[in-house]
C-alpha cells in the first residue's frame, strides 16, 4: 500500500499561497494513483487561479479517460488539453494575462515511477542518496547546460526563479517525461521551488531518512524552509510506495 503526505505553506514573505497540490493513492481514471504539485505565477490572484485550474481540470480530464490508456499517454494528453484551456482563459480577462503554472506529476505502479514536469517544480527520489529526476525548465539551467553559468555563481542565485516553460502561457506546451525503477527503501518527493531553493538537497535527504514518519519529515521540511527565510510558497508531496520490488507495469 502507498503511504503519502502532502503539505503546502504560504511561507514567510508572500501575501498569498499560489501553489496547489493533490495526492490520491486510489485510481484517477486509468491511473492507479496520482500526485501533483503546481506553482502558479502571475499578478494579483492569477497564479493562484492558474495552479488550482490546472490541478482541478487535469483530474477531471483523467477521470474521463478510458481505463486502457497508458500512464504516459493519459498524462501527456491531459496536460496538453488543460494547457490549452488555461491559455484560452488567460486571453479572456486582462487580470489573467500572462498567468501560468509549473507542474510536476507522478504515478507509481509496481515499483515503476512515471514522472511528468513543466517548469522548475521538482521530483526527487530519496534513499541512501538523493537524486533529482526532473530537469528544471529555467534560464539558469539552460545557461549551465550551455556552459555559460556555474550553479555556484551569483548570477545563478540571482536569476534562478526565471522559468522558460510553464503550463498556460502558450497554446501548446512541451512536457518532459521520466521513468524510474524504485529500489527497496526509496521514497519520492514532489516539491515547489519554495522548498528546493531554501533547503539544500543533502539536508532534504537527511531529514526524510531520519524522520520517524512521512508526516514528521514533511513538517520538518516546511519548518526548515521557513527558518531559512521562507521567501516563497512551500509545497510538497512525500510518497512511500509500499508495492516496490514487483515487476514493472
Amino acid at each position: 500500500m502507498v503511504q503519502v503526505v502532502g503539505k503546502t505553506d504560504q511561507g514567510m514573505v508572500r501575501r498569498m499561497n499560489q501553489d496547489s497540490i493533490f495526492a490520491s493513492t486510489t485510481p484517477v481514471g486509468p491511473l492507479p494513483n496520482l500526485f501533483l504539485v503546481a506553482d502558479g505565477m502571475g499578478g494579483h490572484n492569477a497564479g493562484d487561479y492558474a495552479s488550482r485550474f490546472l490541478v482541478q481540470h487535469l483530474i477531471s480530464h483523467l477521470r474521463a479517460q478510458p481505463y486502457q490508456t497508458s500512464q504516459v499517454r493519459a498524462l501527456k494528453e491531459g496536460i496538453q488539453a488543460v494547457n490549452r484551456m488555461l491559455y484560452e482563459k488567460s486571453l479572456e480577462e486582462e487580470s489573467f494575462q500572462g498567468m501560468g503554472t509549473t507542474l510536476v506529476a507522478a504515478v507509481v505502479c509496481r515499483g515503476q515511477l512515471y514522472v511528468a514536469n513543466v517548469g522548475d517544480s521538482r521530483l526527487y527520489v530519496i534513499g541512501n542518496e538523493i537524486a533529482q529526476i526532473t530537469r528544471d525548465h529555467s534560464y539558469v539551467e539552460e545557461m549551465v547546460a550551455l556552459g555559460r553559468m556555474s550553479r555556484q555563481s551569483e548570477d545563478y542565485r540571482r536569476n534562478k526563479n526565471i522559468i522558460t516553460r510553464a503550463v498556460g502561457t502558450a497554446s501548446t506546451v512541451q512536457t518532459d517525461f521520466f521513468e524510474v525503477t524504485l529500489q527497496e527503501g526509496e521514497v519520492f518527493l514532489l516539491c515547489s521551488d519554495g522548498l528546493s531553493n531554501m533547503v539544500e538537497e543533502k539536508s532534504i535527504q537527511k531529514i526524510v531518512k531520519n524522520a520517524p514518519s512521512l508526516e514528521v519529515a514533511a513538517r520538518i521540511l516546511i519548518d526548515r524552509a521557513n527558518n531559512n527565510g521562507g521567501l516563497d510558497n512551500i509545497s510538497l508531496v512525500l510518497v512511500n510506495p509500499k508495492d516496490k520490488g514487483v515487476k514493472p507495469c
